[in-house]
């Protein structure tokens, strides 16, 4: 197997795989979301978008068939596809802490771990807009949500935090950007909207 991250799966192959192995819509649109923010992310720190694309799109692809161990069996999912080590690393590291002890330790693992569940409290967010769209949605509008522990419960913002430390940056930076890479794929992710 190449040790190169470029020899890495297309984005194609990479979808057919994630729609092999998941069929729930709202599935499907989190790793649209997920990949669109790590290609904005990418693009932001002039790193490889198809890369860290790639990476996103694929994160939970044992999270249907396993629920209740996930990422247990991604490794073997994307091992039997030919996905370098590199990339299964990153896509293991997303669960640190919570269902795996892969720790994130480069750039493009930490970002998916602080936004893979960050993407949630946005979509949420967008949700109860009138507009239901993250076109016309402000941060504040997200930061004001966060502060509301009853809203979108299920989000873990211990984990959305850890990560922006992680990273060194601030909470609301990490906010600013996830809302700025969903937006370039509001439509997919439906949250387009009325707008």
């Amino acid at each position: 197997m190449p040790d190169s991250v470029k020899a890495g799966p297309t984005r194609e192959e990479t979808w057919e795989l994630l729609n092999k192995h998941t069929k729930t819509p709202n599935l499907l649109r989190h790793a649209l979301a997920v990949e669109g923010v790590m290609r904005y992310l990418a693009r932001k720190h002039g790193e490889d978008e198809e890369v860290w694309g790639v990476v996103g799109l694929i994160h939970d692809v044992d999270y249907e068939e396993h629920p209740d161990e996930h990422l247990a069996h991604a490794r073997g999912i994307l091992e039997g596809a030919g996905w370098p080590e590199e990339l299964i690393r990153a896509v293991l590291s997303h669960g640190w802490g919570l269902c795996c002890d892969v720790e994130p330790q480069t750039m493009m693992e930490k970002y998916l771990y602080a936004i893979d569940e960050l993407t949630g409290l946005v979509a949420a967010a967008a949700l109860v807009r009138p507009t239901k769209s993250v076109l016309d949605m402000k941060p504040k509008s997200i930061k004001k949500k966060w502060k509301d522990k009853a809203f979108a419960a299920r989000v873990d913002r211990e984990v959305i935090q850890k990560g922006a430390d992680m990273l060194g940056i601030e909470r609301g930076e990490l906010i600013e950007d996830t809302l700025e890479g969903m937006k370039e794929v509001a439509e997919a992710i439906g949250l387009k909207g009325s707008v």
